[in-house]
Order: C-alpha cells, then structure tokens, then sequence
C-alpha cells in the first residue's frame, strides 16, 4: 500500500471481517411471530387460568403493525374496555407494546380450539403463527361424603362417584393396604358395596381417582361409622307407684349412636313429655313423675329411636295407695286392769300393723310378746274394704305401761305413723318427797312447805297440824297458798311451836296418802375444827380446813378467813379472804420470812359462824419457784421416782402447757424447757447424744414442739426461773404417734460400714485392754502398769477448764441466760446472812 495510505495490521482486518459478516447476517434475518409458551399445542384443565403471549421477531420492531389474536372462526378477539369487568377471553398489550398477550380467565371445553396471532410487517408482509389450546376435565368427586354411616348386619355401599375427562379409573384403600374385589368387599361404579357390615368395618377408607392420559391423580378419605339399631332392655311387666310420692324409672337400650328415648301412654298415645308431672329424659330414658296420682294407672311404652333404626318395650304401672292411720284413739284406765289400745289402718294393699313404746326401735310382734307375757298383739284384714284393725292388749296393767305408743301399718307403698296414749290411774303417792331434808327459817322469815303428791287423776291437798286440819285454825301465822297440783303452805315462826311436823294428806277417788314435812329453826355454825397449812411458800400458803358438822338441808355456803400479822393486836386491821367449800383453800399475798396469825370461820344461810382460836404460821424467806405443773393427763402413772408417760397426737410435733407456779417471793421471769429423744431400758433413761434441744421461754406458759420423731420417746424437763434461780425441774415422757409419716429409717451403706467398723474397733481395744491388765497382773507389763508407776498429780495440777467442766457437770441447768437489760436489786441481812433479790426493795433490816 502507498505510504499516504493507513497500514492495517492482521488483528483489525479480522475483526473488520466479522462485522461485515454479522451486518450481512442482520440483513438476512427472516421476520416472524413467536408464541410463549412454546409449545404449539397448550393442553390444560377446565376451570384454570390461562395466558398466551404474541411476540414479534423481528429486525426492526418499529416496523410492526395490527398485531392482533383471532380464534379458530378467525375473529378477532378484543381486548378489554376501561372499567368494563374481565370478559372470559381478551387481549391486553404488554412490554411496552412489544407483544400481545391472550388471557382465558377460567378455560371451558367451548374454549379449545386454534388461536391464531398475525401482524403486518413493512406494511408489505404479513406474519402469523398459531397455537392448538385443548380443554380436560379435572377429577371431581361427583358423590362421595366424607362421613359416611352403615347399619349393623346390613350390605351398604361406601359412595365415591368420581367425574373426569378423559374418565378416571377408580381403585380402593384402608389403612394403606388395597382393597381387592373379593369376598365381603366388592368395587362398584358407585363405591365400595361392603356386605353384611359388622362393627369392625369402623374405619378410614382412601377412594383413590387417576387419569392415565393426564397423569391427575385424586385422593377422598371417607369415614366410616357403623351405626347399631337400638334395642331396649326388657322392662318388668309391672312397675309399683306410691300415690302421693315421686316416681322415677330408668329405660336402658343400647345402639350407636346412643338412641333417645320417648315414653308413650297407651290409652291416650300421648307423649308422656308433654303431660304435667311427667317428665322424661330423652339422652338417658329416665322416666320421672313428681306426683303419682291414681290415673297415672296405665300401659307405658318405651320408645328408643336412633338413625339406625327403632326399638320399644312395653309395662304395666300400678299406682299403690299408701297406708293411712285413720283411728287411733288415746285410752285412760285404772293400774291394774287391762288396756286395749286399738289402731285402724286403710291401704292398697291392706297394711300390717304393730305397736311400739315412742322413743324405742323395738316393735311387738303378732301374738304373745317373750319380753313380756302380759302383752298381746293381735291383728284382723279386711281386703275388700282395704282395711286392717291391730289390737295392743296389756293385762295388770301398771304404772309402767303409762306412755305414749306408736301404732306402725306398713304396705308395699310406705309406713304410716301414728302416736297415742295409755293413761295409767292411780292412787296419791310420796314417794318422791321421801328423801328431801327438812324446811329450815330462822328470825321469824316465813317458810314455805311446798306438797304435791304423784296422782292420777290429780290429788286434792289438806294440811294438817297436830292431827288438826290447818285450814279450820284460822291461824294469821299460816297460810294456804294453792298451785294447780300443789298446794303451799307458808308458816311465819313467831313462836317456838311453830317449828315442828306438819302433814300433807292427798286423796283422789282410787285413794289417799299422806306425807310429814318438818320445820326447823336454822342457826349459824358450829366453829372450825381444825384448818392446817399443807404447803407454804414465801407470799402463800394452802390450808386444809376440816369444816364443821351442818345438818341436812343446811350446808356451809362459804369458808371465811381472817389474818393478820402476828404482832399486830387488832385483828379490825386484819386481811380478809372467802372461798367456796369446793376451791382449794389459798391465801397469797403474804410477804416472805413473816409470821401471821389465822383464825377461820365457816357461812350458811344464816350467817357466819364463830372464829377459830387463831393459829400462827410463818412464811419462809425468798427462794426458787415451785416446781411447775404441766397440764398433761398421762396414759401411764410410774413410780415417784420416774416419770408420767403422756401421748401425742400427733407424729411431729406437741404442744407443752403448764400451771404457773408459786413464785417465792420473786417473780418468775423466764421458763426453760429441755427434751431429749432417747429410750428406758431395766429403768435406766438413756439420751441420744447430742440430739437434745433446749429452749427458754419468757412470755407464755406453753410450748410448741416442733420437727419431732414419729413414734418415739422424749424426756422432757421444765424449770421456772427468778431473780434467786431455777426451780426443781418437773419431768414428762412424751410418746409421739405412729402417724402416716413415720418412715423406718434405714441407714445409707456408707452409715451401716462405719457402724460395723465402730464395733470391730471397739472389740480391737477391748481385747487389747484385757490382754494389757493381763500382763500388768502377772508381770508388771503393759500401758496399765506403765500407769501405776506415775506419780500421782494433787488436784492443784488440775487446770482451770477441768474444773469448769466439772462444775457445769454438777449443775447443768444453773447457767443464766443473758436476759438482756438491767435488773435492780437490793440486799436484806436477816441477822444469819445476806440475802440478795431483785427490784427496788430495801428492807428495815437491811445493810449494804
């Protein structure tokens, strides 16, 4: 190439090559239409949406022009107007205008057929492509229900009708595995005809529905519930109603479903549901009347009704007429006689008839009684008039026999109840005067002698004084005071000779009696024999008082005493105290190391008696508390020198209580309760070491306690505390219960080795200990002889915690807790030593 030209290497003229050969390609591409999806024949199911798409390929899309969808009939089809609802086919431009597309909204069978697609190409040339849209039927389920009820014993065909174009083929499942056409089963168009259904063709059956040609494949599975026809249960061919009473029946029948039931009056083939007074339960077929009257008397049928079938039986119901008492009258007769007492009875069927003494269980029975030869019970019926008459008939009659009686008739229907009376006669009596004291006044107070004797019928009264009716006296100093049955007489003793023996005569017309009552003068007691101290302490002392003798009728109301101390002369300074003849006879309030004189009078009605010659009786200084008391009954009483035993009721805890002591002097500011689980043994107590617990306790008398051993033994002691120190303990034995919570320890394995090596151990030393005394005895040998050779240490050697240990030995229970605060106290000298105690007290004879 010339040297003004451009020099071309081999790489541009290569690619200059495919440029000019791809530009040649392009103007050789042939226009066309393509429809999307590709395939030419589109082959979908009824009912489905479908959407084809027209694109022109093309060198210059510009170019197109009227692209456009037509179907088989070539009309062309429009697109869809604004606002206008989707019509079942219609175009609609997308991708910019680029392509058509073609929407089926829901395909039908009309709807297959060729749909073409054409367009104008540079206005010369026209292009068109078309496509094969064909239409099937899906598989419907024409009649097949999901749930689906055969009868007991009956053939029944399981419905799965299956509609599909091209036809299905239908095939049948149960439990996954095939059912094939044989024996009890056979595959129908229709279903599966099962015969002679039975209760164990309950189930789940799959009808299955495929489509060779589509390859659709379908699944219904249908539940099958075997129904059973209701059978009643056989009723009783007589039911018995009570007239007057509720009526309840219960009518049994078995089915599936369960049946509901209907009672049916055969007279008037009416619902018994809709009668007042009956009703009936249609899920249980019970059969209720509130109120059986006599036209209930019919034939009743019951009726069980379920989807599978029904089912009835049928009864009598007979109405009973319950018994009525309609005579039973009270009767009144002399003692000694005989008493009929006569009972008359109406029922259906006729009632039975006894007699009973009210308030007892035992009833007379027909004939002679064995209890009681003079009584017979005899009894008539009479069925036409429904009717029974029962005789009770009591000979030599007594008091005794007076009381109320029930006559009893009973039927099939019910019992009937009635009360009645014997009345028994008889003379006046006293007896129940005979033992009471005579009258006592005293100072001209009237007295009343009150009289009524035991009579029926009822007794008059006349008084009598000296064999002279008091009534003919017309004395003002008596006076005749009536009351119904008894009759008062009322004495005013303003002489001497009023007190004396009145008579109370009672007469009725089977009888008299009489009755002597006496009036006497009441006078004060006699002076105290003798009234010693049983125990004293420093501020009380209990006495035992032997009161005076008092006459029947006049008891000693009261116990006075008077004290004092003993070098005060006036005894108008003195102290008085009272008690009633059955407390415990306690004076408190005494002041400790104090002598003082006592003198003792006994009360009645009329006064107070004389004084005592006073005795003298000093207290003692202040000291510890009383032993305290607990307010437990124990189940075992030991020997003095043991304890009470006391039981628990309950397994885990107790609740101790006591009294509060006397105090001595100085008040008691804390208690201390001690216990310790442990056993007796040849009478020896021995504790669980280390298992005691021990508490002080400052406000209350009582104790609660607690996370105790089931149906073990607890030694409990308890101290009262003051300023001076610890009572004497009191000692208990507590028992705890068995109780649903005792559990029988059993050691762990790890517990049980180191009890086992315990005693190994233990039998090591104690054979090494006898084999060392041994050696000591015979040659000097051995730790024990070893031992004796030492020289002995004094007691100086001693160190201080040896000697501490030892004295909490001796006195375990002395310790005093830490109160908290700070107590006064004051020091008394009493001319023999000093005596320290608590509080702001200084004495006269005090020194500090």
């Amino acid at each position: 190439m010339a040297s003004g030209g451009v020099k071309l290497n081999s790489a541009s003229i290569t690619i200059l090559c495919w440029i000019t050969i791809l530009g040649f390609a392009q103007c050789q591409k042939i226009p066309s239409l393509q429809i999307m999806p590709a395939a030419s024949v589109q082959r979908k199911p009824v009912g489905n949406s479908l959407l084809l798409t027209c694109r022109p390929d093309v060198p210059d899309s510009t170019l197109i022009s009227d692209l456009r969808w037509s179907d088989s009939r070539n009309m062309t089809i429009p697109p869809k107007a604004a606002g206008q609802s989707s019509p079942p086919i219609y175009t609609e431009s997308i991708a910019g205008g680029q392509a058509l597309a073609l929407l089926f909204n829901s395909l039908q069978e009309s709807m297959a057929g060729v749909y073409y697609c054409a367009a104008s190409y540079s206005v010369t040339e026209q292009l068109a492509a078309s496509v094969l849209v064909e239409t099937y039927v899906a598989i419907t389920w024409k009649d097949a229900p999901e749930d689906q009820r055969p009868i007991l014993g009956e053939d029944y065909i399981v419905r799965c009708e299956v509609y599909a174009n091209p036809p299905a083929t239908v095939d049948w499942l149960r439990d996954g595995d095939p059912i094939k056409s044989s024996g009890r089963y056979v595959i129908e168009n229709r279903g599966l005809l099962i015969r002679n259904v039975s209760e164990s063709d309950d189930g789940l059956y799959t009808c299955r529905a495929a489509v060779i040609s589509t390859g659709e494949l379908a699944k219904r599975v249908i539940r099958v519930e075997v129904q059973i026809k209701p059978e009643v249960q056989q009723l009783p061919t007589v039911l018995n109603a009570v007239e007057g009473q509720s009526f309840s029946y219960l009518c049994n029948a078995t089915g599936k479903p369960v049946p509901e039931f209907q009672w049916i009056k055969k007279s008037t083939q009416q619902n018994v549901a809709d009668i007042d007074r009956f009703s009936v339960n249609a899920l249980t077929g019970q059969l209720d009347i509130s109120r059986v009257e006599q036209d209930d008397h019919d034939t009743y049928t019951c009726v069980a009704k379920n989807a599978a079938g029904i089912s009835e039986s049928t009864t009598k119901l007979n109405v009973l007429i319950r018994p009525k008492i309609i005579e039973f009258m009270n009767i009144t007769v002399p003692e000694g006689q005989e008493a009929v007492l006569a009972c008359r009875a109406f029922g259906r069927p006729p009632p039975e008839i006894t007699f009973r003494r009210y308030g007892t269980t035992e009833e007379y029975r027909v004939g002679l009684q064995v209890s009681d030869d003079r009584i017979v019970l005899d009894m008539q019926e009479n069925a036409e008039r429904s009717e029974t008459i029962g005789n009770l008939r009591i000979s030599q009659l007594d008091k005794t026999d007076d009381g109320l009686y029930d006559c009893i008739a009973r039927n099939p229907g019910d019992v009937a109840y009635k009360v009645g009376h014997i009345t028994v006669e008889y003379k006046p009596n006293f007896d129940h005067l005979k033992a009471l004291p005579p009258v006592y006044t005293w100072e001209q107070r009237p007295a009343n002698l009150s009289c009524f004797a035991q009579a029926i019928p009822n007794a008059t009264i006349e008084w009598r004084w000296n064999d002279r009716r008091v009534a003919d006296l017309y004395d003002i100093n008596m006076k005749i005071e009536e009351q119904g049955f008894r009759s008062d007489l009322i004495i005013t003793p303003r002489e001497h000779r009023y007190y004396t023996s009145y008579k109370c005569v009672a007469t009725n017309r089977l009888g008299r009696d009489e009755h002597v009552m006496e009036l006497r003068e009441a006078r004060i007691p006699e002076a105290v024999a003798q009234a010693k101290p049983r125990s004293v302490s420093a501020t009380s002392m209990t006495f035992d008082i032997i009161p005076p003798a008092f006459e029947k009728g006049l008891p000693i109301t009261a116990m006075s005493v008077q004290y004092k101390e003993e070098f005060n002369p006036d005894w108008n300074t003195a102290m008085n105290r009272t008690w009633s003849p059955d407390s415990p006879y306690i004076v408190e309030g005494l002041r400790p190391q104090t002598s003082y004189s006592f003198r003792f009078a006994a009360r009645n009605v009329v006064g107070l008696g004389p004084w005592s010659a006073y005795v003298v009786h000093s207290t003692p200084k202040r000291s510890e508390p009383e032993t305290p008391k607990t307010l437990h009954t124990p189940i075992q009483e030991e020997d003095e020198e043991d304890d009470a035993i006391v039981a628990s009721p309950y397994a885990d805890h107790f609740e101790l209580r006591w009294n509060v002591p006397v105090d001595n002097g100085e008040p008691i500011n804390f208690y201390r309760v001690k216990f310790c689980p442990g056993s007796k043994v040849n009478g020896v107590w021995t504790e669980l070491e280390g298992a005691c617990l021990e508490e002080d306790i400052t406000t209350t008398t009582h104790y609660e306690m607690r996370d105790l051993q089931a149906d073990t033994y607890y030694r409990i002691e308890l101290l009262a505390h003051n300023a001076i120190g610890f009572s004497r303990p009191a000692h208990l034995l507590l028992k705890t219960a068995r109780g649903i919570d005792v559990v029988l320890r059993v050691d762990d394995r790890a517990l049980s080795s180191a009890a086992v090596i315990g005693i190994v151990v233990g039998c090591v030393l104690l054979l090494l200990l006898v084999i060392d005394i041994l050696c000591c005895l015979i040659g000097n040998l051995g730790l024990l002889a070893m031992m004796c050779r030492r020289t002995k240490r004094s007691p100086s050697d001693l160190g201080d915690e040896e000697k501490l240990g030892r004295d909490d030995e001796k006195q375990p229970l002395n310790t005093l807790p830490d109160v908290g605060g700070k107590m006064n106290s004051s020091v008394e000298f009493d001319g023999r030593g000093v005596q320290i105690r608590s509080g702001e007290i200084i004495g006269k004879n005090s020194a500090v």
